[in-house]
């Protein structure tokens, strides 16, 4: 499996805060990514004071083995296409990227339940 973290995914991951079930998926998947929208929303809400960080997201994910994911012109444009279930412009853009490069979420967003996307749930 192909996975594709939420931020709140990642942020819980790297303080150690997610359920061992959890943890063990994505140890055993076949890949994982951390999207670039989430280390923009994580820059955003560190700089606004709201999230406290202590290294940046690039070292983290190489730290964790993951891969990023850049924001492609073809994420953006299935941003366009998408119902609007959900108003949190970072997750429309997670949903898209995992549309287009056929990841499964990990979140814990009841929100987008209502996307067309394989999504396993916290």
């Amino acid at each position: 499996m192909r996975l594709l973290l939420d931020t709140h995914t990642f942020l819980w991951w790297d303080q150690g805060d997610l359920q061992a079930g959890v943890v063990k998926r994505i140890q055993e998947a076949e890949e994982v990514f951390v999207s670039a929208a989430t280390a923009w929303e994580i820059a955003i809400k560190s700089a606004l004071g709201k999230l406290k960080t202590t290294g940046t997201v690039a070292r983290a994910i190489a730290d964790y083995g993951f891969d990023d994911l850049p924001i492609l012109v073809s994420h953006a444009d299935v941003v366009r296409s998408l119902p609007h279930h959900h108003r949190d412009p970072f997750d429309r853009m997670l949903v898209a990227q995992a549309k287009v490069e056929s990841l499964t979420l990990v979140s814990r967003d009841a929100a987008l339940r209502a996307y067309d996307v394989p999504v396993v749930w916290l």
